[in-house]
């Protein structure tokens, strides 16, 4: 079965350093793409730590313009594109100059969280899916890894786009990883939400907007969970039982990949 997977990566080799996170960012869409007979799209955020000019990216202008309100200001929206040779793969990185001109991703040189990484969550959420209406493209699965893509969940099934002929039919996955932060987001993100459509039981799962309570409530959202690390939260694993979320539990890459993809096509509503 062929399909359309919109892979939406916190983390992607080699623009963020070699990890089992980014390795598997940069691994998975190459072995759906061509052992699976899937067309893949890959999003990540353009942080200030990775180097433009080492990894020729290059602004894409008709993609490029939008802004995107956040408390009350305009962010404009900037889409850049690079492309992995070695596997015929480009990356699209979601961009604009207040959220992701900081020469580190989401902590400081100290160590610390950033303050408006709730705000940086929510324009990249925005951003990737208003790309995705430019590019005409629909997904037939969104799959998000890292919990700063945690809330595109939330956006494609509880908001207007949902109703938005490009993300009806899409089914969502969700990637469990060892990348727990002990810090609670500040008030940005109820805001934000509620301002977006979220309803009273919606914003409920956010009540203490911590690591546990973001992914929790993504997986609330999803139609499918991958345990992608053996040492991700077990309470998350817990969850997404309790919630009966089909699960493909952790093998190594590139063993795991079967299994994601039975996956996906356990799931595909359609392929137009």
């Amino acid at each position: 079965m062929k399909g359309r997977i919109l892979y939406i990566n916190q983390e992607t080799y080699p623009y963020t350093p070699e990890t089992k996170f980014s390795t598997y960012g940069r691994f998975l869409p190459q072995v759906i793409h061509d052992h699976h007979e899937k067309e893949v799209r890959v999003f990540m955020p353009n942080f200030g730590n990775i180097n433009e000019r080492k990894n020729q990216l290059h602004e894409v202008l008709r993609l490029s313009g939008l802004n995107i309100v956040i408390d009350k200001t305009d962010h404009p929206l900037l889409i850049k594109v690079a492309s992995i040779p070695s596997a015929r793969l480009q990356v699209y990185f979601i961009d604009n100059e207040d959220y992701f001109r900081r020469k580190f991703d989401v902590r400081d040189a100290n160590g610390e969280m950033f303050e408006d990484n709730p705000a940086r969550s929510i324009f990249f959420a925005h951003g990737v899916l208003e790309t995705i209406k430019k590019l005409s493209w629909k997904p037939s699965v969104i799959h998000c890894s890292g919990w700063f893509s945690a809330l595109v969940p939330f956006y494609v099934k509880r908001t207007s786009f949902r109703n938005n002929p490009y993300f009806s039919d899409s089914k969502v996955v969700i990637s469990l990883f060892n990348d727990d932060f002990s810090e609670i987001l500040n008030e940005t993100l109820i805001r934000k939400l509620k301002h977006d459509g979220a309803t009273a039981k919606d914003l409920d799962y956010y009540k203490v907007p911590d690591y546990i309570s973001l992914m929790k409530a993504a997986i609330n959202y999803s139609d499918g969970v991958v345990l992608a690390d053996e040492n991700a939260n077990p309470v998350l694993l817990d969850h997404a039982k309790k919630m009966k979320k089909p699960i493909v539990e952790y093998a190594q890459m590139p063993d795991i990949v079967p299994q994601i993809n039975e996956l996906y096509d356990s799931i595909i509503v359609d392929d137009d």
